[in-house]
């Protein structure tokens, strides 16, 4: 016996969609998967595009039409909250949100599926709270007070949103540690997707090592160009542009070469050569130490994160304790001690783990999961009672055009 159960639709939540980063990544090869409406607080044409998003497609809020919103969109976090449920999704069975600030705080029904792909909750109201408000001089003052009750606000909203989602997927282990902390659910998690094949192997290593980041302040750039001014017999590249670049270029020595923003054709190429990549950021997860990886460079990375995840002790890197100068210092000489171990296929191999297309599997794998058990649940309850025992059904869900089934025996 087959019962049909036609969707009304897929609709996709994303923060918003201004810089290309690897939350946009993602978002991707979700809309891939699960072509439809979308809804952001803004974005950039030019970004949405290049995502292969119709603009049509896509439904802004309020925030867009707020001065200089584009340029000075964070200013306007209060009104987060606000705008993200002035969005009307109640036309649409599954909701998919990719969040890392209030996007799964989207207002769904008991009758709809609402399956969130977390990169993190929000890192500058929970985890790096107090370094957020040092950093951007919030510490103290009138103006102190407002920054903090806004973050307290975003917090008690935040939490008061978390049994909108369904399901929660984590990017990385340690994030899904993060999500049970705060959040106190259960997550399953999805490694995202990056583009390794764009990243080639290459086995000729030239006599320098490489960092690669956005420059701001928890990447921590400028430890690692402050510990390579102590070993200057050892040349360091650095590719990335941001706010902390100035900063940095004070503190650089004749063997740091400050590259600024480069394109990704650049990236690879000065991947490939190095000796090692050093990262010495507490990241959700890194795609850029994946990236080297995919090059068959080793990778020199901070202890703690995602990285420990994707970078495996003694095959593919190495990692130091502390995010110090001497730690870096400790880690660069230990690693001249047995660079010639790394094996660059090896390396490039287990960066392959985390390719788009596992990516694009193992997501669409959970959803379809997810909804033949919300179907079985529902057309169980409402059609089981003219089945015998030992009798079953087949259920036939059409999402997007995509049909999903699923057999049940009474």
């Amino acid at each position: 016996m087959l019962l049909h159960y036609i969707m009304l639709g897929t609709l996709i939540v994303h923060d918003w969609i201004i810089d290309l980063g690897g939350a946009e990544q993602c978002l991707k090869s979700i809309y891939k998967l699960y072509p439809g409406d979308l809804c952001t607080l803004l974005y950039k044409k030019e970004s949405v595009l290049n995502l292969g998003i119709p603009e049509e497609k896509v439904t802004n809020s309020f925030i867009q039409n707020l001065p200089f919103s584009e340029n000075k969109y964070r200013n306007y976090l209060p009104f987060f909250p606000l705008a993200i449920e002035q969005f009307d999704v109640s036309k649409y069975d599954l909701i998919i949100s990719s969040s890392h600030a209030v996007a799964k705080g989207v207002l769904t029904n008991s009758n709809q599926l609402h399956i969130c792909y977390c990169y993190t909750p929000m890192r500058y109201a929970w985890d790096l709270y107090h370094q957020y408000i040092k950093s951007a001089g919030l510490d103290k003052g009138l103006k102190g007070k407002f920054a903090k009750s806004v973050l307290h606000y975003l917090r008690t909203w935040d939490l008061s949103t978390v049994n909108r989602v369904d399901h929660f997927i984590a990017i990385s282990h340690y994030i899904a540690k993060r999500i049970a902390r705060v959040y106190n659910r259960k997550s399953t998690v999805i490694y995202p997707p990056v583009d390794v094949a764009q990243f080639t192997l290459c086995t000729n290593k030239e006599d320098y090592y490489v960092t690669a980041s956005r420059m701001v302040s928890y990447k921590k750039i400028d430890l690692i160009v402050e510990a390579f001014s102590q070993m200057p017999d050892k040349r360091l590249v650095v590719i990335g542009d941001g706010p902390d670049f100035k900063k940095i270029k004070k503190i650089a020595t004749k063997n740091v070469e400050l590259l600024g923003f480069q394109p990704t054709s650049s990236l690879k190429e000065t991947l490939q050569k190095a000796r090692a990549f050093i990262f010495a950021a507490d990241e959700d997860f890194g795609i850029v130490p994946i990236e080297a990886q995919a090059c068959g460079t080793p990778v020199i990375a901070y202890g703690r994160g995602g990285v420990t995840e994707t970078v495996i002790t003694g095959k593919t890197g190495l990692f130091f304790s502390e995010q110090s100068v001497g730690s870096i210092c400790e880690a660069v000489k230990r690693f001249e001690g047995v660079r010639d171990d790394f094996n660059p296929e090896i390396i490039s191999k287990n960066a392959g783990r985390f390719s788009r297309e596992r990516f694009e599997r193992e997501f669409k794998s959970f959803v379809e999961g997810k909804l033949a058990e919300c179907y079985s649940s529902l057309s169980f309850r409402a059609d089981s009672s003219f089945l015998a025992e030992g009798e079953g059904i087949s259920i036939s869900a059409q999402v997007n055009g995509e049909i999903v089934e699923k057999d049940i025996t009474v």
